[in-house]
C-alpha cells in the first residue's frame, strides 16, 4: 500500500511534492494547476533543517496542512523547534528558502503583502512620475502568494504578538490565497510588474494577487493568548510539548555529531538530568541545553581549550537558568 504521506521528516530531499493533488473542491474555485517539477534540489536551508527531528505528530501535521491547503498553527514553548520545522519541509521538498514574517504589535496583513513607497515616488525628481509598481514590493506573504510553479514556504513567527485585529485581518488571505492591491487597481493596467521579497520580478495581473500554489504556511505561537473561533477552525493545528529524556538524547547526538569523538557520553547525561531538574520549576529552552553541552562539553580539549571547575560552574548556572518560574 503506498504511503499517503508527502513529507517524511526524513530531511532527503524529494520531489515528492508532484503527487500533491487537486484541493479540497471548497478550497479554491479558480483552476488548479499542477505541481511543477523541481530544477534543482534547493539546499538554502541545509543546515537548519539537518539536525532538526520531525516526530511523528509533525509529519502528520504538515502532510495535512499540505493537502488541505490550510495553515499549521504550531503552539509551543520558546525553543522547542516551532520555527524550524518549516526549514525540514521547505529543504526536503525543495520548496526554496523559507519566507519569514517576525510578527510584532504594529504588523499588518497589509505589510506583509506589500510595502508602497509613495514618498519615495514623489520625492523622485520632476517630471513625470515613475510608475507606480516601480515603488513597490511584495512583503513575505505578498511572495508567498505570488509563487508559480511550486508552492513556496512561509513562517508568520510568534503570531501571538500580533494586535487583536490581526488574526481576523488574516483570515481572507487565509481561506482565498488572495490579495487586491488597490495602488496597481487604480492604475486600470491588466498588466504590472513589481519585486518582490527576494528582489525577483513577479507579474501581477489586474492589480490582484492570487495564488496558484498555496503556500506552506507555519504560523507559531508561544500559547499566550487566545484566538477567534473562525481563525482556529482555519487553521491545522499543532501542540509541541517540551521533549522528553529519549529525545533530548537524539537531540543532542544528531546536533553535536561532528563532535562525537570528544564528547562525554557520561558528561551529557549529567547535564540533561540538570537540564529536566531546571525545567521542572520553570520554563527552559532546549537551546540551553544545547549551549550549555556544546560549551562546557564538546568544545573543552579542542585545540588547548579548558575551563576550570569555578569557570564551568558559573557557566552551566547561566546557561541552564530557567527563563521563567512556575507557579508554585
Amino acid at each position: 500500500m503506498a504511503d499517503w504521506k508527502i513529507f517524511r521528516g526524513s530531511g532527503r530531499q524529494h520531489d515528492g511534492l508532484r503527487r500533491l493533488p487537486a484541493p479540497p473542491p471548497w478550497r479554491f474555485a479558480r483552476h488548479w494547476t499542477p505541481v511543477e517539477r523541481a530544477s534543482e534540489f534547493d539546499g538554502s536551508e541545509a543546515m537548519r533543517a539537518r539536525a532538526f527531528i520531525a516526530t511523528e505528530a509533525m509529519v502528520q501535521s504538515v502532510n495535512t496542512a499540505l493537502y488541505l491547503r490550510r495553515p499549521l498553527l504550531v503552539t509551543g514553548q520558546p525553543g522547542v523547534g516551532k520555527s524550524t520545522l518549516i526549514s525540514k519541509v521547505a529543504h526536503e521538498l525543495s520548496m526554496g528558502p523559507v519566507l519569514r514574517w517576525p510578527i510584532n504589535s504594529r504588523s499588518t496583513v497589509r505589510a506583509g503583502v506589500y510595502e508602497y513607497d509613495a514618498v519615495g515616488r514623489l520625492q523622485s525628481g520632476a517630471g513625470e512620475a515613475p510608475p507606480v509598481a516601480s515603488y513597490l514590493t511584495l512583503g513575505p506573504l505578498g511572495t508567498a502568494l505570488a509563487a508559480r510553479g511550486r508552492p513556496r514556504a512561509l513562517l508568520i513567527d510568534e503570531i501571538d504578538k500580533s494586535d487583536l485585529d490581526f488574526a481576523n485581518d488574516l483570515l481572507n488571505v487565509i481561506e482565498e490565497g488572495e490579495y487586491q492591491i488597490p495602488e496597481l487597481q487604480r492604475l486600470g493596467e491588466r498588466h504590472s510588474e513589481v519585486r518582490d521579497a527576494n528582489g525577483a520580478i513577479v507579474s501581477i495581473e489586474d492589480g490582484r494577487l492570487a495564488t496558484e500554489h498555496f503556500p506552506f504556511v507555519i504560523m507559531t505561537s508561544n500559547a499566550e493568548r487566545d484566538f477567534p473561533a473562525a481563525f482556529l477552525r482555519r487553521c491545522v493545528r499543532l501542540d509541541v510539548p517540551p521533549p522528553d529524556r529519549d529525545q533530548l538524547v537524539r537531540i543532542v547526538r544528531t546536533q553535536l555529531r561532528v563532535h562525537g569523538d570528544r564528547i562525554d557520553v557520561g558528561a551529557i547525561d549529567r547535564m540533561i538530568e540538570r537540564f529536566l531538574d531546571a525545567a521542572a520549576t520553570g520554563d527552559m529552552s532546549t537551546d540551553q541545553l544545547l549551549n550549555a553541552i556544546f560549551l562546557t562539553v564538546s568544545m573543552p580539549g579542542a585545540r588547548g581549550r579548558e575551563f576550570s571547575d569555578v569557570e564551568r560552574d558559573a557557566l552551566l548556572a547561566s546557561l541552564l537558568r530557567p527563563i521563567g518560574r512556575a507557579e508554585q
